[in-house]
């Protein structure tokens, strides 16, 4: 009783120091909200404003006079079941084709509605436009926006005394300054953040990164839950300063939605969260002024957004259908011959089905990708 309250008292201090963006300004025409179930848009935001020097020089991220605004190598679409027993963690290609709407810049033009990549969202006019283009394309409703910068990510890293990887292959990426063995490693802060914007070691671009930011996801979950973290209020109270503080929600995400949530999805266990990418149809679809871009599978992404509004498993569990054998067996009594052959037929087996490609979050680091 005494280390859980000290933990709640510690988490009820630093959820006061979160800012704020108004994440759904100027929304208008949303999905409807079919249950209690809550959609967080989870985005990983590359913006250097707000990092020191000597955080810029650690991170080897150049400088806000080099990489001026903000885009997202990371977007991530959260689903937490309304029993808050469940979560799906999934996705989003930052280059999905889209359409943005039309919108106003910020010099007051009027700017027309046009095809563009996803992040192109993001950079054009924030939280708002991104959540507008994700909404209208998934039909889901968005319940609340969380985005975290380098510095932020690295931080909490570092405070959950670092994550464990794994990689089946040696990495050494000049351009996220990766220098990593084949094997399992536990990774601080500055080389986590390395590791999680690595893309161009393996062929797989975007895709090969998002599919590590999963495993990374439910690295850090199942340190989070560990009984070293959630037991000891120092570790737990270090863990939610360093999150708390650098990160920035939606206005109306508040303490209360805090200590709530984090009470009902406190026996939220690895099993029962999976990840997944967003079905995809082409991983390289050329587009005039674009370039490559990726498009969604018209038949499974559909399915998938669906099964959140509906808030149903995204893994089927398939039970044959009895052989007339077995119907037989469970019939009554036949002659002993009958009964004999009847006996010997096995009960069919209830199979999982996974047509979308999930990983549960207690799955080996080692692996392989989907």
């Amino acid at each position: 009783m005494l280390v859980s309250g000290l933990s709640w008292l510690g988490l009820g201090h630093v959820t006061g120091s979160i800012k704020r963006v108004d994440a759904f300004a100027g929304l208008k025409a949303r999905p409807v909200k079919a249950s209690t179930a809550v959609n967080y848009l989870l985005v990983g935001s590359d913006t250097r404003v707000g990092l020191t020097p000597a955080e810029l020089k650690a991170l080897r991220v150049g400088s806000t006079a080099s990489a001026a605004g903000k885009r997202s190598d990371t977007i991530l679409l959260v689903h937490i079941s309304k029993a808050r027993d469940k979560a799906i963690i999934i996705s989003l290609p930052r280059d999905t084709l889209v359409t943005i709407p039309e919108r106003v810049d910020t010099n007051g033009k009027i700017i027309p509605a046009s095809q563009a990549k996803l992040n192109a969202a993001f950079s054009w006019g924030d939280a708002p436009l991104l959540i507008q283009v994700i909404e209208s394309k998934t039909n889901l409703r968005i319940d609340h926006y969380v985005e975290i910068n380098f510095a932020g990510f690295a931080h909490m890293v570092d405070a959950l005394g670092g994550i464990q990887v794994c990689s089946k292959v040696n990495i050494n990426d000049p351009k996220s300054h990766l220098i990593m063995s084949a094997g399992i490693h536990t990774l601080g802060g500055i080389e986590a953040l390395k590791y999680v914007r690595t893309r161009d070691f393996d062929g797989m671009g975007d895709l090969g990164r998002m599919q590590r930011q999963q495993q990374f996801m439910s690295s850090v979950l199942r340190k989070a839950t560990s009984s070293g973290v959630l037991l000891n209020p120092i570790k737990l109270v270090d863990f939610l300063n360093a999150a708390m503080a650098t990160v920035k929600t939606d206005a109306q995400l508040n303490t209360s939605d805090l200590l709530t949530l984090a009470q009902q999805l406190r026996n939220l266990s690895a099993t029962k969260v999976r990840t997944l990418t967003v079905p995809l149809s082409n991983v390289n679809y050329s587009v005039p002024g674009l370039g490559s871009t990726v498009m969604w599978d018209p038949v499974l992404a559909p399915q998938l957004f669906q099964r959140l509004r509906d808030d149903a498993a995204v893994v089927d569990l398939v039970t044959p259908s009895p052989t007339a054998a077995q119907s037989t067996s469970a019939s009554p009594k036949k002659t002993s011959s009958a009964s004999a052959t009847a006996s010997s037929t096995p009960t069919p087996k209830a199979t999982i089905v996974d047509k979308f490609k999930t990983r549960t979050a207690n799955e080996n680091p080692c692996g392989a990708l989907k």
